[in-house]
């Protein structure tokens, strides 16, 4: 069998013989002419003249220069200004770039005929409107926050979608969706039933939502301004906007009395953060469950000898409660029970429970107990002390739990334990109407460049990211 290699050469073809000798016949190849390469490889020739040219590459590189050097130097029209918008999307570096545009927001603050979205509409709410004050004619505006004060909302920490949003705009603000205002509204009525006829006729209003949706869309955002409205209003809320971390890190051990595993690093936490922007009110309300609080396993320290309980005194306060749990590593875990049961029994105020990441305590945590020398259990989350008091929702509680697909949980059955089955809501993505407004803002941030915005620009970048808010915000700066 004859085997050639392929030999290209400054344009000509050569077929080099790999065995020459075959039934004592030797063959021989004339190269071909250059027509002949041209005719059976014309993608050979073309390849020849990209890499190859017969003049001077010193000349080239001087007209190129030279071509440079005239575009440089713009023929008509305001050399500041074109200095100034290559200055802030151009090939500066990244710190004149985020100076340029910094000192041109700051300019743009003192023009309000650029706070205008579609149709004319207002950019933004007016100065003094509060979270509870938003109604649907504010849907597609942004509301505008204090940062430091939003922290103060939230000591337990801003959603990850919050903060990009904030770092990537350069301005503290969050559309005001559809979505949220129905479910800011369907726990408004269920702790003040309205004395009147409502507007949404035959829309059920729910104790317990569950949040899914897909990835980007907007679920930790709304969770973070449903209990920005709801602590407000006065309401205690107990928020965990990473539920993912009760079933991750520290010690774990089994509590021989329950079955359960105890995790008296998360209860501490979770009783820390509660206590953080909750403590005035727990100081007002009285326990009403006195049952002795049964001791468990410290982290890392074991039991706590000559003691099996710790007694709640009758003037006890919820306050009083939680810094027991607190102070105390063997009560955290069981602190955090029976805060959940005194929880059902505040009259007082409305209370609610939010949970982020709520999917990762329908999964494995990252706990294993070994079962032989050389194997492992993996420990559901539902088998965690603190999980188990916090995950059903079978009861008349106010709770609300959001999915994260960020969390790379996988899909879990539409029908999940402990859960009602009317309780699993679709939060959307962006609709057409929200994108639009959506960009605007973004070219009244200066993401995008004012002479390439135009209708068909901005819905591009929406069919391109199917109503991903991210991603939107991401693809912006490329609007050419």
């Amino acid at each position: 069998m004859w085997k050639y290699g392929l030999r290209i050469a400054a344009g000509n073809v050569k077929l080099n013989r790999r065995s020459s000798i075959l039934n004592n016949t030797v063959c021989h190849f004339s190269p071909p002419t250059s027509a002949a390469v041209g005719t059976l490889f014309p993608s050979l020739d073309h390849v020849h003249r990209c890499f190859s040219s017969s003049k001077s590459t010193k000349s080239s590189i001087t007209k190129t220069k030279k071509s440079e050097g005239k575009k440089s130097k713009p023929k008509g029209g305001d050399p500041g200004a074109a200095g100034a918008e290559e200055g802030e999307f151009g090939a500066a570096g990244g710190d004149d770039l985020e100076a340029g545009r910094a000192k041109r927001l700051a300019d743009d603050e003192k023009i309000p005929s650029l706070d205008v979205g579609p149709n004319g509409r207002p950019l933004f709410t007016p100065k003094d409107t509060t979270l509870s004050q938003l109604t649907h004619k504010d849907i597609g505006s942004y509301f505008k926050f204090d940062e430091a004060a939003l922290k103060a909302v939230l000591p337990e920490g801003l959603a990850s979608g919050i903060e990009d949003e904030f770092n990537e705009s350069w301005r503290p603000a969050l559309l005001v969706r559809k979505s949220y205002l129905a479910l800011r509204d369907n726990f408004r009525r269920l702790a003040d039933p309205p004395m009147w006829p409502s507007d949404s006729k035959g829309v059920k209003l729910q104790k317990q939502i569950v949040l899914d949706g897909p990835v980007k869309c907007g679920k930790s955002i709304a969770l973070a301004m449903l209990v920005h409205w709801a602590r407000d209003e006065g309401w205690l809320v107990l928020y965990a906007p990473k539920g993912r971390d009760w079933t991750h890190g520290g010690y774990f051990y089994k509590n021989p009395h329950t079955g359960f595993w105890d995790t008296p690093l998360q209860a501490e936490n979770i009783l820390k953060d509660f206590v953080k922007f909750n403590e005035s009110r727990l100081r007002e309300l009285r326990c009403k469950i006195h049952d002795p609080i049964v001791l468990g396993e410290g982290a890392g320290v074991g039991y706590l000898k000559g003691a099996d309980a710790m007694p709640i005194p009758e003037d006890s306060t919820l306050y009083d409660l939680v810094q027991m749990g607190i102070k105390s590593t063997h009560a955290a875990v069981n602190v955090v029970v029976r805060l959940r049961k005194e929880l059902s029994v505040v009259k007082d105020v409305p209370v609610l429970i939010v949970i982020d990441q709520y999917n990762s305590w329908f999964t494995f945590s990252e706990f294993e107990e070994p079962v032989t020398p050389r194997s492992c259990r993996p420990i559901h989350a539902r088998e965690l002390t603190t999980v188990n008091a916090f995950r059903s929702m079978m009861h008349e509680d106010m709770m609300v739990g959001a999915f994260s697909h960020s969390t790379a949980v996988g899909k879990l059955r539409k029908d999940l334990p402990d859960v009602p089955v009317d309780a699993r809501q679709q939060f959307p993505r962006y609709s057409l109407d929200e994108a639009e407004a959506v960009c605007y803002y973004y070219l009244r941030q200066r993401l995008v460049r004012r002479e390439v915005f135009n209708e068909e620009n901005w819905k591009k970048i929406y069919y391109l990211a199917n109503g991903n808010g991210a991603e939107m915000r991401w693809l912006a700066p490329f609007m050419r």
